[in-house]
């Protein structure tokens, strides 16, 4: 049997170990929950630059007791240049290279914001302490991954002639697993922030360094796109479930979708787990959920619809009205793609952060920015050239596949949970919340288990229902049966994303899990 890893002070999950030591570390001086989490985004920046960076976007949900949950958005928006006119000749926005990068990175803002509002707990980590286990693994090195190994491999013919790629993360050609990978420009990067402080990454000789140097390489990005720049403090969307109330971001973010897929499948009276009917009915939500996702998930200030309003009783009531049990509905339907990484974080106090930092496809645009050591999302990609919801205007928010989750259930607990993977965010959300919450099975119990994919995640442009090898075969020839387009994949494939969980129960019990899919583990105090 698997089992969670329990401690009472303090505990933080990551899908690199080291990652989720240097989170911990902090707590064992004394830090809170926040101040471990931007400890463990710094370090993972460093460790896993396939799938995270400071150049990328962050999402933040905070809960502390006695308060309601409080949400940061920390995605910027497209460059002041970035409109049709400037991408005039091209049939769609580059995924790769300079042209690629044309939105402002959010992350180390959010974790600006995220650090002033946890200030209010007492004492403060100084930010040269909490950037302090980045700059070490930078200078020193680390063996590089097998993901990340095969992801450059994989990605090679993308990103080998993109400015600074290959005399960053392959000087000696492809990389092969255990090789050491030292980063001592972004160590120089993270060390001048450690001393001018966060802010210089957007108005100080960092802003000015990055604004120049992606400005050479053809970017549509300025100094005063990084200067005009912060981070906001958001409400986060809530679903009332018979468990307990979920939580997630807003638009631009797909977290709508998420609290709908759960919300619409607790309608459903599903009573075990892993069998046709709890996969085909989560399959089915997710199929609702994203329809009305890709109609209208955006830019919240160029939405026309309040995507609060589809986390209604009478709106899910409807759009559960339409999940027949036993028939699978018409798909596909446009997919959304995205790399990135989840990681949670809970203290001795209660207080649980649940945090996603992400550059979109592995290795974003694949451009370092030249004396930073800075590879820069293409999260920009997301936009569209045409007049779709998603079109390209100067200063407007992308649409983010990015969703962090929080429950605070009606026992008492408090949980922090999700994963990377695109479209498989939601979907890999749904499968561990319905375990562990609705039919009690262990939390590692519930993430190591098989899992599923509807659509598209990893470069793979197919649309149909991918499940790992060790679900039942019965189950999957049910699922064929109901009309399902189903794809047997490897098992623990990295398709099905990287998951994580931690919890605080009303004992002051935390407990956490990670996914033997990734390089994690839960580093407990």
């Amino acid at each position: 049997m698997l089992h969670s890893k329990t401690c009472i002070g303090g505990m933080v999950t990551a899908p690199h170990h080291l990652a989720a030591q240097a989170g911990a570390a902090v707590l064992r001086e004394g830090g809170n929950a926040v101040e471990a989490m931007v400890a463990a985004a710094a370090a993972i920046a460093v460790v896993y630059p396939h799938m995270n960076g400071i150049g990328g976007d962050g999402f933040w949900v905070i809960s502390e007791p006695g308060h309601e949950p409080v949400a940061i958005q920390a995605c910027g928006p497209s460059a002041g240049l970035a409109d049709r006119d400037f991408y005039a000749g091209e049939a769609s926005i580059p995924t790769r290279g300079p042209r690629a990068a044309l939105t402002v990175a959010g992350a180390v803002s959010g974790w600006s914001v995220a650090l002033a509002h946890a200030s209010r707990w007492g004492k403060a980590l100084p930010v040269s302490r909490l950037l302090s286990d980045a700059i070490g693994h930078a200078k020193a090195g680390v063996p590089i991954t097998r993901s990340q190994v095969q992801l450059t491999r994989d990605k090679w013919d993308q990103l080998y002639d993109q400015p600074g790629f290959v005399d960053t993360y392959a000087p000696a050609g492809l990389p092969s697993e255990g090789d050491i990978l030292k980063q001592p420009a972004l160590a120089a990067t993270l060390e001048r922030m450690a001393h001018a402080g966060l802010d210089d990454f957007y108005r100080g000789d960092l802003a000015n360094t990055l604004s120049s140097g992606l400005q050479q390489l053809g970017s549509p990005l300025r100094a005063a796109d990084l200067a005009a720049y912060r981070a906001q403090m958001v409400t986060p969307l809530k679903v009332q479930l018979r468990s307990g109330s979920v939580y997630n971001l807003p638009p631009p973010t797909q977290g709508v979708s998420a609290l709908m897929i759960i919300g619409l499948f607790d309608r459903l009276g599903v009573t075990e787990a892993d069998g046709f009917a709890h996969i085909h009915s989560l399959v089915e939500a997710t199929k609702r959920a994203f329809i009305l996702r890709n109609a209208h998930v955006t830019d919240p200030a160029h939405m026309s619809v309040n995507a609060r309003d589809w986390l209604t009783e009478a709106l899910l009531e409807s759009e559960a009205a339409f999940i027949r049990p036993d028939l699978a509905a018409p798909w596909p339907h446009a997919a959304k793609p995205g790399d990135t990484i989840w990681m949670g974080a809970a203290d001795a106090q209660g207080r649980v952060v649940s945090y996603i930092q992400s550059i979109f496809w592995e290795f974003g645009s694949g451009v370092v920015v030249p004396d930073t050591g800075v590879v820069w999302q293409n999260r920009g990609a997301s936009f569209s050239l045409d007049d779709s919801v998603n079109q390209l205007l100067p200063g407007k928010l992308p649409f983010h596949t990015l969703n962090p989750s929080l429950a605070k259930l009606n026992d008492g607990r408090t949980i922090a949970y999700g994963t990377m993977g695109g479209e498989g965010q939601p979907q890999t959300q749904a499968a561990v919340f319905t375990r562990h919450v609705m039919f009690g099975q262990n939390m590692q119990q519930a993430i190591s288990a098989p899992r599923w994919l509807l659509g598209r995640t990893w470069g793979d442009v197919s649309t149909n229902l991918k499940v790992e090898g060790r679900i039942d075969l019965q189950t999957i020839e049910a699922l064929r049966r109901a009309g399902h387009a189903v794809e047997i994949v490897a098992d623990y494939a990295d398709m099905m994303g990287h998951a994580g969980a931690v919890a605080v129960h009303p004992s002051g019990m935390i407990e956490g899990a990670t996914d033997p899919r990734a390089d994690g583990v839960c580093a407990g105090v």
